[in-house]
């Protein structure tokens, strides 16, 4: 992908850890204002290409050329602040041309005489270095960082993973490169950043496992597959697609080599050792179809047909329960819930609403302040949580996976070995023999979902899932969840994968404020859409009266002598008007106490959202033409 006078330009870049090669022969490049997603699956090298191109990791091979005058930001996947620091001070760590130039001020400052004063004046106004803390303050602000003077040790991770991405933003950098950026955001702060990044006109090349947020962020994909780098001039449906294409005409080649394989190879087997010119030739095309023939381009799938424990009608009931941390931290308030058989609910809310902590109170880990969770006597969970992966450094992932089972019992009579069940995860004979110090943080993730499903539960319990599963897992375990025989909690902010899996929402909205919502979350975000609509509507309407209107006309009326009596027409047009008005508001009260009750279907939500609006311009109509009426009667 070889651009005019690009920001960055890649060519040939190769990478080996030992005798595995991660990738060779990778070229690309990014332009001005271009927003760029990288593909890849977990362990193939996405974060270490990354490394390399922020100087943080050296390569084996090829060149990366930088335009000169192009500043780069850069927020890696773990970031790592000095313990002592405040959040403040860590926004101005990472050196870039501003946060030096302050330095150089101070240190100016510090120093008898203040040598070379004015200039460092000049280069500070024109670089907007007075502005800097204000800036950093404002975006650690909408990503819900307000503890300015808190120092990094006490931060969670989450915490620090958005100092890391404001300390990026806030430098304005020309190109910037993100791994996993919405890792723990929450839904309102993925929104914001999705938001903000495509209005940006700043080059962007980013690894994300969201796949909405490719799609809305991202103009051009870029896929590192079997060590090749291929590209697609689109978002990230569009890539789907052209993939796919990719894929097949990939197969039909090899299926084709495969045929001519076999009849060349029966010649190779005829032929006498002494060949020549011509069959030397053919020897040489040989091997070269040998090539395209052993290769496999099929899509390695994840089938994951665990069978789940039988489930009973009698599930679980979370009755009437309640908790709090101390007075401003309720989490839930006389919460009820009764779980049906096969349900698959999705959990939704900022970070510190309580979602981590509703799990917890339904699987016994935290016991509620009041009420209790009553549990059928066939449920059998399987918990995959954020802290789950206590795994010991130094055994072999084979040796994880049959610590739990020898076999893994599919339903039908069909059994997998451990080894076998490990190749359905994508973990190859080879990878099987690697020390779990070795996975990558995505591998690792796939490990732990992997032993979790192989026990057979009938009740799957996922706090944030996706984090940092590749996207070819993410859609095999959607495949699966949805197929599941048992009820599923999913606790995610990944947007798409909600969309796929639930049902329906538990909407977490702070101070013991749960709502349950009966659709995925696009529809959820539309219906909040409509409802903020016609709220603002419903404001607009408080400032325009109806009566205000008609007032504003009574001076006319008095001034152009209009009072008389109405014809009988006109009476009659009033108690029609009558008529109406009373039967709309018996509508509009019908329609606000639906739309409260918490029991309709999305598309009836939706249908009386957009009535809603529809029906107040019909009444401030009809009751300014009966005021009007009304005036002309005396």
């Amino acid at each position: 992908m070889a651009l005019v006078n690009p920001y960055l330009q890649v060519d040939g870049l190769a990478k080996r850890i030992g005798e595995r090669v991660l990738f060779e022969d990778v070229s690309f490049g990014i332009a001005e204002g271009q927003h760029v997603g990288l593909i890849a699956k977990n362990g193939t090298g996405k974060s270490a290409l990354l490394n390399i191109l922020a100087g943080r990791e050296g390569h084996d091979g090829g060149r990366i050329v930088y335009r000169r005058d192009v500043e780069v930001g850069y927020l890696e996947q773990s970031p790592a602040y000095p313990p002592e620091f405040t959040v403040i001070e860590a926004c101005f760590h990472h050196g870039n041309a501003v946060t030096n130039l302050i330095r150089e001020y101070e240190k100016c400052m510090a120093t008898p005489g203040n040598p070379g004063l004015d200039e460092l004046l000049d280069r500070m106004e024109r670089e907007k270095a007075w502005d800097y803390e204000s800036r950093a303050k404002q975006i650690l602000s909408k990503l819900k960082i307000q503890a300015f003077d808190q120092k990094v040790a006490t931060l969670s991770g989450g915490q620090l993973k958005r100092v890391a991405l404001a300390n990026v933003l806030i430098t304005e950098p020309d190109l910037l490169i993100l791994d996993e950026p919405t890792n723990h955001l929450d839904l309102e702060m993925i929104e914001w950043l999705e938001d903000y990044l495509k209005r940006s006109k700043l080059s962007l090349l980013m690894v994300t496992h969201d796949r909405y947020f490719l799609d809305r962020v991202c103009s051009v994909i870029l896929e590192l597959d079997n060590e090749t780098m291929y590209a697609y001039k689109g978002n990230y449906s569009y890539y789907l697609e052209k993939r796919q294409e990719r894929i097949d005409a990939s197969n039909a080649e090899v299926a084709r080599a495969n045929n001519l394989y076999r009849r060349e190879l029966d010649w190779m087997r005829r032929m006498p050792c002494a060949r020549g010119h011509k069959a030397r030739y053919r020897e040489d095309a040989f091997y070269e179809l040998e090539k395209v023939a052993k290769r496999r381009t099929e899509e390695k799938s994840v089938a994951l047909e665990v069978k789940s424990a039988y489930i009973g009608s009698k599930i679980f009931e979370a009755d009437y329960i309640s908790k709090s941390f101390g007075p401003g931290k309720v989490v839930l308030k006389d919460f009820f819930y009764n779980f049906s058989r096969y349900e698959k609910m999705g959990v939704v809310g900022n970070n510190g609403t309580g979602k981590s902590t509703f799990i917890k109170i339904l699987l016994g880990l935290v016991k509620p302040d009041s009420g209790r969770v009553v549990v059928g006597e066939t449920v059998k969970f399987g918990y995959y949580s954020q802290e789950g992966l206590a795994f010991d450094e130094q055994m072999k992932v084979i040796d994880v996976v049959r610590n739990i089972a020898e076999y893994v019992d599919l339903g039908g009579g069909r059994h997998l070995s451990a080894m076998q069940f490990l190749q359905h995860f994508m973990f190859s004979p080879k990878d099987q023999q690697n020390y779990v110090y070795k996975l990558s943080g995505g591998e690792r993730r796939r490990l732990y979902l992997c032993t979790v499903l192989m026990q057979n539960p009938n009740f799957l319990v996922l706090d944030e899932p996706t984090n940092d599963l590749d996207i070819v897992t993410l859609q095999v375990l959607e495949d699966y969840l949805r197929n599941f025989k048992g009820c599923v909690i999913v606790v995610s902010h990944d947007r798409y994968f909600m969309d796929k899996v639930v049902d329906h929402l538990l909407v977490f909205q702070g101070q013991g404020d749960v709502r349950d919502f009966p659709g995925n979350y696009t529809q959820y975000r539309e219906w909040k859409d409509e409802k903020e609509r016609f709220e603002r509507e419903q404001q607009k309407a408080v400032t325009h009266k109806p009566k205000e209107a008609a007032a504003a006309q009574k001076p006319r009326a008095a001034e152009n002598g209009q009072k008389r009596k109405l014809t009988f027409k006109e009476k009659r047009e009033m108690e029609l008007l009558e008529q109406e008005i009373a039967a709309l508001e018996e509508e509009k009260k019908d329609i606000e106490e639906a739309l409260c009750s918490g029991t309709l279907s999305v598309e009836e939500l939706t249908e009386k959202s957009k009535r809603l609006p529809l029906l107040n311009d019909e009444l401030d109509e009809k009751s300014i033409r009966w005021l009007e009426l009304d005036e002309l009667a005396g």
